[in-house]
């Protein structure tokens, strides 16, 4: 995959186009990302005995291709190339400015 945990993406297609957010979750056997205060769903919560209940706002899931990476340096949606170091690490590296994502 090219997105991981905590990377900062931007939606790219849906209702929710242009938000920008940390990634949470990555859901692999489904290919769906979870993202900070995007695609928020309300969910509606009995009160149990663990505790009250009410209406709930958190994130839904979405699809893996309606998000792209943001670099830090070019401040835009990328697109994500792999490159291997002299140390044998393979990492992801900013296509547009040829910055390394991973550190």
């Amino acid at each position: 995959m090219h997105i991981k945990k905590d990377d900062m993406v931007r939606v790219i297609a849906g209702r929710e186009k242009g938000k920008t957010g940390k990634v949470l979750t990555i859901i692999k056997d489904k290919n769906r990302v979870i993202i900070e205060k995007v695609n928020l769903i309300k969910k509606h919560q009995r009160p149990n005995a663990a505790g009250k209940g009410g209406i709930l706002e958190k994130e839904a899931s979405l699809h893996i291709s309606n998000v792209m990476l943001v670099c830090d340096k070019c401040d835009t949606g990328i697109r994500v190339g792999h490159k291997t170091l002299e140390d044998g690490r393979k990492v992801r590296i900013c296509k547009k400015c040829q910055e390394l994502l991973d550190e």
